[in-house]
């Protein structure tokens, strides 16, 4: 290559790094090529939801009646308080390790639609052991001074079906199963978030033993949302 060949190279060369130089935004200025804001946050739609839960359906049901008692029933659940907890888990304030692979791509409009969609099924009522009832209505309904146990109806309502504009969730018709390794969680101090609603259940449960879990367990999965007087027993 001639010498003026290389001239005239080094000045192209030259050119091209002086436009990406003018082309690029000064330090420290905005960059406008950045992603737009992402759209606001809308209520649940339930339509919407019905098309994203494919997978919770394979354990919760499609319905949100699980078929194993393992899996909460998310039936009749308040659409806040479904997506409130599905955050907790993808930010793993709350662990639930199966979960993780379920929602890792969920965004908080998805979590608000399934919520909704769930929100509009309704929960299959479960049915109490008989000779648990009375301590576990006494539980719930009046709470136990002795244990420090306030009465369970206070924040989820003698109807079992929760407070949703204070966060707190349906709990009529739970499986005794799931309630019962919830409760033992929190009695044993494990909290689902690091705010005031994740301290409140560890201070609930924190004086209750293995017996009174058993017969609350039972009272609340026997517990009719639709008549706040009546817990099926059997």
């Amino acid at each position: 290559m001639s010498f003026r060949h290389v001239i005239a190279l080094a000045a192209l060369l030259g050119a091209g790094s002086l436009a990406a130089q003018e082309a690029a935004p000064p330090a420290g200025a905005p960059n406008t090529a950045a992603a737009a804001p992402a759209a606001p946050l809308k209520p649940g739609d339930a339509t919407a939801g019905q098309a994203k839960i494919a997978t919770c359906g394979a354990c919760h049901g499609i319905d949100g009646n699980p078929a194993s008692s393992q899996y909460p029933k998310l039936a009749g659940q308040h659409e806040s308080y479904i997506a409130r907890q599905i955050e907790l888990i993808k930010s793993n304030q709350r662990q639930n390790p199966v979960m993780m692979g379920f929602i890792a791509s969920m965004t908080a409009q998805d979590m608000h639609d399934v919520g909704a969609y769930f929100a509009t099924k309704t929960s299959l009522p479960g049915v109490a052991d008989a000779k648990l009832v009375a301590r576990g209505e006494a539980l719930y309904r009046g709470g136990d001074k002795a244990t420090g146990t306030p009465a369970c109806m206070a924040c989820h309502g003698p109807d079992g079906r929760g407070n949703p504009g204070a966060g707190y969730p349906q709990v009529a018709g739970q499986f005794a199963d799931y309630v019962t390794q919830k409760l033992k969680d929190w009695r044993d101090g494990k909290k689902w978030s690091d705010d005031d609603k994740g301290a409140i259940m560890p201070a609930v449960a924190h004086g209750l033993n293995d017996n009174d879990i058993a017969a609350l367990a039972t009272y609340i999965e026997g517990l009719h949302a639709t008549d706040a007087g009546h817990t099926a027993a059997k």
